[in-house]
């Protein structure tokens, strides 16, 4: 039985060690949206540490092994699950696809590149969760070629609730390898935010759109 706890915690203290998630709960980042945030996430850059990369890989096929041992198809979404689902599925020696976030306009007009077939049971693959939108349209999209998504798998959540309750209305399981909370703890373990910042970041995940305000 894997430890998912204990994966949280390295998982969110290498996205730390390389800076892939910056935490500035007095200096907010401003999302595209325009949401005010206290942290910023690119996991893009693990790409490039050859070992947090394959503690990446290496943690979701552990959980691919315990919590969904049929799964016959690893698809990524486009375009930053794509890198994660290749490593994953070579090691699990498992076809793999990845998913556009809508048809092409032209050629086949493919939505889904690579094979997945009706009825496979396949896991997708994403980087980065917020309002899980884009990865819960790539589960349908799984559907809607006939095969079952088991499950979305991510690097990380922001644990919004927006996310929580899209992916239980979609009917599609989430399952993270770390998260805010997991950060955070790690975080002031470390000393790399004070104690008392802790109400105001917990805030953020609880109304984001009023934080900064």
């Amino acid at each position: 039985m894997i430890n998912i706890e204990q994966i949280a915690n390295q998982v969110a203290g290498r996205l730390l060690d390389i800076g892939a998630v910056a935490l500035r709960p007095h200096e907010p980042f401003t999302w595209t949206s325009g949401i005010k945030s206290p942290i910023y996430c690119d996991n893009r850059l693990t790409m490039s540490y050859p070992d947090i990369r394959d503690l990446v890989a290496e943690s979701f096929a552990a959980v691919i092994r315990d919590a969904y041992p049929d799964t016959e198809v690893i698809a990524g979404t486009a375009t930053a699950g794509i890198p994660h689902a290749a490593f994953v599925a070579q090691k699990l020696g498992l076809p793999m696809a990845y998913i556009r976030d809508k048809a092409k306009g032209h050629g086949k007009e493919n939505q889904i590149e690579g094979l997945i077939k009706p009825g496979q049971k396949v896991i997708v693959i994403e980087d980065l969760i917020s309002t899980g939108g884009s990865s819960i349209k790539a589960a349908q999209a799984v559907r809607e070629a006939g095969a079952e998504p088991l499950a979305v798998l991510a690097i990380f959540s922001y644990q919004l609730d927006k996310a929580v309750q899209g992916f239980e209305a979609a009917g599609i399981p989430l399952q993270t390898l770390s998260n805010y909370s997991a950060l955070i703890d790690v975080a002031i373990e470390r000393g790399e935010i004070k104690p008392e910042d802790l109400a105001l970041l917990k805030s953020w995940r609880e109304d984001p759109s009023s934080f900064g305000k």
